[in-house]
């Protein structure tokens, strides 16, 4: 058995589901292959039991020889002590390759999700990574769960038809032709099941993207009355996604019904032919029992036959979800041959805007629009949506350089930075190397420690909602300065704060970041009067730079910015 999760989950071949599945499927062939021996060996013992007992009953009973029937009733015994071995063995394979391929789907996604960084969101829908980890890792998993049982199905048929066959050529060709035809019965309905599973699955995704748009806007929505007509909408996509659930019930429940009528009328057919060549005389007692053992068991292999096809289906609408998702490509790649890295300690400079940010110096952005300002962080760390050469380290185009080596000089925490669920200590400290005590007391956050009884090892829960706003947004300020970068883009890191506490951000910041180069854009006469300079931003462009009191006496428009931040904040 395998270590979990994969040390290394691979590259995947994402280009179509059917390939996706078998790459799936050769990542993990050992166990697949052992899962589908042991599944041979466990239906197979199953297969033969019936024959065993007819030779019990006519060697043994009918020919009134006890020595012949201690002999095949340990015979029996031993089969079934093989049979329940080989079926635990089976069973820990198959639970095996299910969590082998839930795992590696996981991996491959998140590992995705990092890949395309900031631009997932603006590329595909957040539902549709949701229902990935909710329901598309389920069917991958059960696709490679049934191939253990669906391997043994296959010999087990085949081992049956030939000991038919050596026992009554009509009743073999029966087996041998009629269980094909029944999948034929049965093959029609899966390309519609199919169907109406990708469109039940979309709707999910989409049913999902709406939850999470009205959770995350939920006191947006409470604000300006809306929460009643984002609920009559959830309602309706609700119904709409259930009633596509049922259309895919209903065709199901007949794939279901059929799976167990369409073999029932099978086996009395073969069970109606044994009789009448048991009447005939053509066959002995024990080898009827052997029949009617053997109607019994074809149930096994024609419903494990058609449930794997079902499963397959499944999969298979699963998969192309997952290829969308691994097929996406982020806005930055790395160049194909990268300029030398400039040295530590170079400006920041931006030809669009005309900023210029100074090595080891604590820089301010205003701006009468904060989209504006926050385009510019995110085209400063590389992380906007239209990625252009405008802007350089050192003279060096961020484009040219290595994205690893990008977002390790320069981090970029905005105000959409969100917190993930786990240990708090782990949360913050992402490099597993930062200093999370003085970033704490730099953010502020020291009273956030005290009311948790477990301090750093407290648990976050999902986004961190077990917080307030503003202690969420310190608790990010406080990870994005753990991880301590030669540059540091902060995007309003104070907005959600009150005025006591961003006064002493401000004057620790300062401190905290001595020596290195930052950024900040905010329009709080608390942070700006502790920055080095200030750079005044009007449509997109810098039309003044300086401190903040040279500003406030020189430039009307960045006055008025500032003024009317006071007025909106002044008790």
């Amino acid at each position: 058995m395998r270590h979990l999760p994969l040390d290394d989950p691979g590259v995947a071949d994402h280009r179509t589901p059917g390939r996706f599945l078998w790459w799936l499927a050769m990542g993990q062939r050992r166990t697949l292959l052992g899962g589908m021996a042991f599944g041979i060996v466990w239906m197979s013992c199953q297969a033969v039991m019936p024959a065993v007992l007819g030779r019990a009953i006519d060697r043994g009973v009918a020919a009134k020889d006890a020595r012949e029937l201690v002999l095949w009733a340990g015979v029996m015994l031993a089969i079934g002590v093989v049979q329940a071995v080989s079926g635990i063995v089976r069973h820990r394979f198959a639970v095996t390759n299910w969590l082998t391929a839930a795992y590696r789907t996981v991996q491959l996604v998140t590992r995705q999700a990092v890949h395309v960084g900031g631009a997932l969101p603006r590329k595909v829908s957040t539902g549709e990574v949701v229902a990935v980890g909710s329901n598309d890792l389920s069917h991958l998993g059960n696709a490679m769960d049934v191939t253990a049982r669906f391997s043994g199905a296959v010999v087990g048929f085949l081992l049956v038809s030939v000991i038919l066959l050596s026992t009554s050529v009509t009743l073999g060709l029966v087996v041998l032709i009629g269980v094909p035809l029944l999948m034929a019965m049965i093959g029609p309905m899966l390309s519609p099941l199919q169907r109406r599973a990708a469109h039940q699955r979309q709707m999910m995704s989409d049913l999902s993207n709406t939850a999470t748009d009205i959770v995350g806007g939920l006191r947006v929505l409470r604000g300006i009355g809306g929460e009643q007509v984002f609920l009559e909408r959830y309602r309706r996509e609700s119904q709409a996604t259930r009633v596509a659930g049922v259309q895919v019930a209903k065709l199901q429940s007949v794939l279901d019904a059929l799976q167990v009528f369409l073999p029932g009328v099978f086996v009395v057919l073969v069970v109606w032919l044994g009789a009448r060549s048991a009447v005939a005389g053509q066959i002995t007692a024990g080898e009827l029992v052997a029949f009617y053992g053997y109607s019994a068991f074809l149930m096994i292999p024609l419903r494990t036959a058609t449930e794997f096809a079902n499963k397959l289906i499944r999969a298979r609408v699963s998969a192309r979800r997952v290829c969308t998702v691994l097929a996406l490509q982020p806005d930055v790649t790395d160049p194909e041959s990268p300029m030398p890295s400039p040295p530590v300690g170079s400006p920041l400079y931006d030809a669009r805007s005309g900023i210029t940010v100074a090595p080891g110096r604590l820089t301010a952005i205003v701006s009468d629009d904060p989209d504006e300002s926050a385009l510019l962080a995110d085209r400063l760390g590389l992380a906007a949506a239209e990625v252009d050469d405008d802007v350089a380290l050192g003279g060096v185009p961020l484009t040219a350089l290595p994205r690893a080596e990008v977002r390790r000089r320069i981090v970029v925490s905005d105000t959409s930075a969100q917190l993930f669920s786990g240990r708090l200590a782990d949360r913050l400290d992402v490099t597993g190397s930062g200093d999370v005590t003085a970033a704490l007391w730099t953010a502020s956050a020291d009273d956030i420690l005290d009311g948790l009884p477990e301090r750093l090892d407290a648990i976050v829960t999902e986004r961190g909602r077990s917080f307030s706003g503003g202690q969420r947004q310190r608790l990010v300020l406080a990870r994005a300065l753990t991880t301590d970068p030669e540059i540091l883009v902060l995007v309003e890191p104070t907005s959600a704060v009150d005025a006591h506490t961003e006064a002493r951000i401000a004057s620790r910041l300062r401190e905290h970041r001595a020596g290195r180069t930052t950024v900040v854009t905010t329009v709080s006469p608390l942070l700006l009067d502790t920055v080095d300079e200030v750079a005044f931003l009007v449509d997109g462009r810098v039309v003044a730079t300086g401190t903040h009191a040279s500003l406030l006496e020189t430039e009307p428009r960045y006055r008025a910015v500032v003024v009317r931040d006071v007025s909106e904040v002044a008790p």
